[in-house]
Order: structure tokens, then C-alpha cells, then sequence
């Protein structure tokens, strides 16, 4: 039997990707729904091929060759086995908890859900019985190491260290945005690879890491690793350390979490040797260069609402960033003054946490101005 699946945002990197492991799976899945934003054309491309019998985008009057849904609806509709959240953003939030509380099991490539909430969606996951298997090449590889989480000891997230890894500081303050968007490894939105840039991106992985193995932030390190074959490794209590190895492609981790528990022939099947693998090289991060993954342990460890300010103040930042408005560097500056700003707000609800992130982005856009 087919595993019925949808996508939210199938117009954007990951979306994409998983649209092509799909392809080569093709008797394996049924795809429920599509949804994107703005980029019309290419979601009535894909619903062209892929014949799903619902669809979203920001403008109904937009979609055509399927039956307009709201994402609300796509993620109540039973019929899923598995919902793919792939959207990038705040949004990705409401339609993972509404998926949570319909039973539907998620593969969860939006950071901001858990950077935001992970203290009231995995939860309310456990509470529903909802398995939320992780995307992100990192948590994919901590999920596939894990067998007994009380015998894990420390949590190891491997970072590739960016186009400035070996960049000084005066670099990173003059860098451009096409250095910023030149990732030595990975093939990523805009956003995620400026993110990748500053190492904010893994400060974000450090906060998800935390709320979906239940792992304290003293016991998650990160070490870079330029090559990116290692994508995340586990120590048990006894000193045993298992890695997950592969070659840096999207496809592998989107298909495990498409798929899980089953494991199927893929598109990067076969493809890895370690033959051709010169040699694999770990170091400290530079934490004085890469502020942000420093600013992300300190939100982490207070909890509460700073994640949710930290994780605002960054986006809009960097949409300046991308905009040519401010410089690479002011990105964390920016963030760093939001904090300082900051009035806690302890446990936070949902709705408190959307009002919070609206109002940081509003206060970071005056800051930036």
C-alpha cells in the first residue's frame, strides 16, 4: 500500500528534493497535497506531474489542475500518513500542531517550530502519539545512531563551518552577499545558508536537538567538520561513539524521514565510498567569530521566550542582510541588541509566542532602520 504524504512547501529547496526522491519512489507514495507561496508557476508544474488532489498557495485564484486548501485543512485531512513541513518560517507552526492534534506523523524540516515551541509541540506530540522524524541532515543522523536515549551520554552536531571558516573576522565584516551565499557543501536557501554563514544555523540545530532527544544543552556539542561526511555522532555512557556518514545531498535524509522505519533504494544509493574520502578533519568552533552559536546556547539554556526573540530578530536581520541594508556582522549585533531589550515571558502559549515574534520583528525593522 501506498504512503500518502503532503508537502508544504514543495516549491522551495527541500520541497523540491523530497519531490524528487518521490519521483524515483513513485511506487512507494500518493501525494495528497502540494502547497508553496508565491511561486505559482512551478507548484502548477508539479501538480501537473504529480496529480495531487489538493493544493495551496497565497493566491487561490492561482492554483490550478487541483482543488484549493488551506494549509489548516491539508493537515487536518486524515487521509496522510505522513506530512513533510518544508516551509521555511513562522508558518510552519500552526499547520505542525494542527497535524499533531489529527494524529498525523510529520518529517520536520522547519526549524522555527521547535527554535519557537518545542516545549509545547513535542508534548502535545507525545500526548497524540505523533512521531515527528527529523529532516535536518544533523537530527537525522542523531535519530538513525540513537537506540536507548537514557544510555546516551552527549550529543555530537557536526558543522561544515561555512564559506568563512577559514575567513578572518575583518573578512566576515566585509563579506558580500554572494560570499555569504557561496556554501562550500551544501546546495540551501538563501536564508538557512547565510545562517550556515554566521553559524547561527547550528545554534538553531543545538536548540532542536534539545527538545527532540530530550538532551540538556551542556551535553550537545558542536565540532566543525569541513568535509561534511559526518553528519552528527552520539557518545554512550560506556565511551562508545556511533556516527552517521554520508555524502552531503538532501535527498538521503529526506527519504529516511519519508520513509521511516523502512529503508528503500534511493537516488544517492550505492554512492558513497570510502575509498575517495581524502580525509576527515574535526575542530573547536571559533566562538569569537561565530557569535551566534554562542548567543544560541545562552537563549537555549534561559528558555522561556528569549528562543523565540532570538529567532525573530535574526530572520528579519538577515532579510536585511540579503537586501544589501546592513552588513553580514550586523546581523548578530542586531540580534545581541534584541536581547538586551528583551521582557521575558515565562513558559509563553502559543498565542504569546506568535505575539512575541510579531512584536521583535516589528522593534528589529525600527532597529534596522
Amino acid at each position: 500500500m501506498k504512503r500518502k504524504i503532503s508537502i508544504l512547501g514543495s516549491t522551495g529547496s527541500i520541497g523540491r528534493q523530497a519531490l524528487e526522491v518521490i519521483e524515483k519512489l513513485q511506487d512507494k507514495f500518493e501525494i495528497i497535497a502540494l502547497s508553496a507561496g508565491h511561486n505559482t508557476d512551478l507548484l502548477n508544474e508539479q501538480i501537473t506531474k504529480f496529480r495531487p488532489k489538493y493544493a495551496y498557495a497565497d493566491d487561490e485564484t492561482e492554483v490550478k489542475g487541483a482543488e484549493y486548501r488551506t494549509l489548516d485543512e491539508i493537515c487536518s485531512n486524515k487521509e496522510n500518513d505522513i506530512i513533510l513541513i518544508a516551509v521555511s518560517g513562522k508558518i510552519g507552526l500552526n499547520p505542525t500542531l494542527t497535524a499533531i492534534k489529527n494524529g498525523i506523523n510529520i518529517a520536520l524540516a522547519n526549524k522555527e517550530t521547535l527554535v519557537m515551541a518545542g516545549d509545547i509541540v513535542m508534548p502535545m506530540a507525545k500526548k497524540y502519539g505523533v512521531k515527528i522524524i527529523p529532516v535536518d541532515s544533523e537530527h537525522c543522523a542523531i535519530h538513525q545512531c540513537i537506540k536507548d536515549i537514557s544510555q546516551v551520554e552527549k550529543l555530537v552536531i557536526t558543522a561544515s563551518g561555512g564559506p568563512f571558516l577559514h575567513k578572518s573576522v575583518e573578512d566576515m565584516k566585509n563579506a558580500t552577499v554572494e560570499q555569504a551565499l557561496a556554501h562550500p557543501r551544501w546546495n540551501m536557501g538563501k536564508k538557512i545558508t547565510v545562517d550556515s554563514a554566521t553559524l547561527m544555523n547550528k545554534g538553531l540545530e543545538v536548540i532542536e536537538a534539545h527538545h527532540l532527544f530530550g538532551m540538556c544543552y551542556d551535553k550537545i556539542e558542536v565540532v566543525v567538520h569541513p568535509q561534511s561526511i559526518v553528519h552528527s555522532a552520539i557518545e554512550y555512557v560506556d565511551g562508545s561513539v556511533i556516527a552517521q556518514l554520508g555524502l552531503p545531498s538532501m535527498h538521503i535524509p529526506i527519504q529516511y524521514a519519508i520513509t521511516y522505519p523502512e529503508r528503500f533504494e534511493g537516488i544517492k544509493s550505492k554512492s558513497f565510498s570510502f575509498t575517495e574520502i581524502a580525509r576527515l578533519d574535526f575542530e573547536k568552533p571559533d566562538w569569537d567569530k561565530f557569535k551566534a552559536l554562542k548567543i544560541a546556547y545562552e537563549c537555549g539554556n534561559l528558555g522561556n521566550s528569549y528562543p523565540v526573540c532570538m529567532n525573530a530578530a535574526n530572520e528579519e536581520a538577515v532579510y536585511a542582510f540579503l537586501r544589501g541594508k546592513i552588513k553580514l556582522f550586523d546581523i548578530i549585533n542586531t540580534v545581541e541588541k534584541m536581547l538586551e531589550a528583551h521582557s521575558c515571558v515565562k513558559n509563553p502559549n502559543i498565542d504569546e509566542i506568535f505575539e512575541i515574534d510579531n512584536y521583535v520583528r516589528i522593534k528589529t525593522n525600527e532597529l534596522l532602520k
